[in-house]
């Protein structure tokens, strides 16, 4: 394939304009966030987390927003070559400005996560993975702004990163309920989260560990997550 073109089962991703890249992280999180009739992708990037979600969950309505203009550009000719053109909506507006008359059952982002951190000269990149232009704490007051009191709000984030942003997190009344850490290859570190919050507290926390590579193929756990996705 094109390294423009990111071809998965029911829709293409062409990524020439955005800074960020088709990754594993986006697809896990498209692949394994909760959702509901009404959900927002924050730092929707290409639009890939919005463009699964609306494969997977085929009622739901989306808003699918970014501060990049190349980025919400991208987005938006993704979508409108998708046969989910319908039901995604792409706005250019920050997380911050945005104002809506129905709150989400469901917020997904893969957050910039970078904190006093080096900055790339990509300008695109350092607005996708630092923290500049939305810290946790804006995160987490907006969503829980945007939320309803039922929803849930899902992210992927660096395992260096975790700690401080469930902190953040709970500083704005979210709850943990889901927590799966991710390893990238047997006998290696936890490399990355994918957390789930809820406003309202669960019966139990779900916690568990996948890797996603045995033997330079897809373990088991990521093949079932991703085949739906992937070609």
């Amino acid at each position: 394939m094109s390294n423009n073109i990111f071809k998965f089962r029911q829709f293409d991703v062409c990524q020439n304009f955005d800074g960020m890249k088709v990754g594993s992280d986006g697809v896990m999180l498209g692949a394994w966030a909760e959702g509901g009739s009404r959900i927002l992708d924050v730092g929707t990037g290409t639009g890939l987390i919005a463009l699964m979600m609306a494969q997977r969950f085929s009622s739901a309505e989306l808003l699918a927003i970014d501060i990049s203009e190349d980025a919400f550009k991208q987005a938006s000719r993704n979508v409108a070559n998708s046969k989910f053109v319908d039901r995604i909506k792409v706005k250019h507006t920050s997380l911050q400005d945005l104002s809506v008359v129905n709150r989400f059952d469901a917020i997904v982002t893969n957050p910039p996560f970078f904190i006093d951190s080096l900055k790339n000269p990509n300008q695109i990149r350092n607005i996708a993975r630092h923290t500049d232009m939305l810290s946790y704490s804006d995160l987490f007051y907006s969503a829980k702004r945007l939320l309803v009191d039922d929803g849930s709000f899902s992210a992927i984030i660096p395992s260096d990163y975790k700690d401080r942003f469930v902190r953040e997190a709970c500083c704005y009344g979210f709850l943990i309920s889901r927590i799966f850490g991710i390893n990238t290859v047997e006998r290696k570190p936890v490399k990355r989260y994918l957390l789930e919050f809820k406003l309202k507290k669960t019966d139990a926390i779900e916690t568990k560990t996948f890797i996603m590579m045995t033997h330079d193929e897809r373990s088991e756990w990521y093949e079932n997550l991703v085949s739906e996705f992937y070609l």
